[in-house]
């Protein structure tokens, strides 16, 4: 149930990404201003982090997710019916605030149902709903758009989500509320995280600049499959996406080898994959069999870090599960955001070869990042 959840939750965040040229010319957006559909989603999904995710520590678990569930589905049909630029993005920006907190919630609330000694794997297993979610979403927002136009897509994902509401409503487990960090204020909260924890400052710059080289991948990989001489389909486009499907079954061998002590092996093989799949990624301007081979070794690699990180910061916490990962999480919107944009500029100035230096630039940052924090890691793996 959790892992439907967060990966039905978090598809709406990324729906766009196959989307883009043609919401380009249903609003007369130029192609490298495009990014700012991104970086109007990712900016609600920080804001969902800064305001509504650390609240779980807080509220009644159930009806939190209740109310975020039916504020998600507002948000779906607002997209649909948007009728200009300016509403399409502040539609955006909600749809990301409201699928965020939904998905990270949903991630909290199993951490927080599951026992000590397999957190990891709980928190793998659900994470593994999160890269379904974020592979589905392509193919489905492709095939959708394809035949009824990319509204139906809000369309048939609010109904989705009514009907994922309906499901929920009563089966959503009860769970004992506390109370973190003295009764701070959750901004109090969330900057004293940030401040003085040492890991969480380590694995949400890895983060940030790990999403970032997929958000840099993603958001170009319309514009320069939909035009000749690819000539593909919204569905074509977006069925690369299941190449990464494998990477599912990585993220949830991460978290067990996680529960393990492979911490640190993971984030070195991880950091290593990342980074070496923009070779294949930009021979494959040309080579389909290449650019599906990069593909998968960015999902593989990124997934597992993310999940790697997020079962670090979780093992041993009882409480603050939920600000944990509100503070880690806006690192990866952070790095979401910056991504789109500079993906966007970056194939307008300089194609597919710019693109691919840019992602593989922020790769080698991060496994030098990697490389030189572990002797500071928490946690030894």
């Amino acid at each position: 149930m959790f892992t439907a959840t967060t990966g039905l939750s978090v598809a709406n965040v990324y729906y766009a990404q196959p989307l883009l040229d043609t919401l380009g010319i249903t609003y007369g957006l130029r192609s490298a201003s495009l990014g700012a559909i991104i970086f109007a989603t990712q900016l609600g999904c920080l804001l969902a982090l800064l305001f509504v995710v650390p609240l779980g520590d807080r509220l009644n678990r159930r009806w939190l997710m209740r109310g975020q569930l039916l504020a998600l589905i507002a948000s779906l049909l607002l997209v649909a019916v948007s009728s200009s630029a300016t509403m399409l993005l502040l539609a955006m920006l909600l749809t990301g605030l409201t699928g965020t907190a939904m998905t990270q919630g949903m991630i909290a609330f199993a951490a927080a149902a599951a026992p000590e000694h397999s957190r990891g794997q709980t928190v793998g297993a659900v994470s593994a709903g999160v890269v379904i979610g974020l592979l589905l979403a392509r193919v489905f927002a492709g095939v959708v758009s394809d035949i009824a136009g990319w509204r139906s897509v809000y369309f048939a994902s609010a109904l989705m989500m009514a009907l994922l509401t309906a499901v929920l409503w009563r089966r959503l487990p009860v769970l004992p509320q506390q109370k973190t960090d003295g009764g701070r204020a959750p901004l109090a909260a969330l900057w004293h995280l940030l401040h003085h924890h040492k890991q969480l400052q380590i694995r949400g710059v890895l983060a940030l600049l790990m999403f970032a080289s997929f958000a840099i991948f993603w958001s170009a990989l319309v514009l320069l499959l939909t035009p000749p001489p690819w000539n593909f389909s919204h569905a074509q486009t977006g069925a690369l996406g299941l190449v990464g499907a494998a990477s599912a079954l990585i993220a949830s061998r991460a978290g067990r080898r996680v529960d393990r002590g492979l911490a640190r092996s993971n984030t070195r093989f991880s950091l290593l994959i990342l980074l070496l799949s923009w070779l294949p990624l930009w021979l494959g301007e040309s080579s389909l069999l290449l650019l599906i081979i990069g593909i998968f070794l960015l999902d593989a690699g990124g997934q597992a870090l993310h999940v790697t990180s997020q079962s670090l910061l979780l093992s041993g916490r009882n409480g603050a599960g939920s600000q944990l990962i509100a503070a880690y999480m806006l690192f990866y919107s952070a790095g979401s955001g910056i991504g789109a944009l500079i993906s966007t500029q970056a194939f307008a100035y300089g194609g597919w070869s710019a693109v691919c230096l840019a992602g593989a630039a922020i790769s080698l940052l991060a496994l030098i990042f990697g490389l030189s924090t572990q002797s500071y890691e928490v946690k030894n793996g």
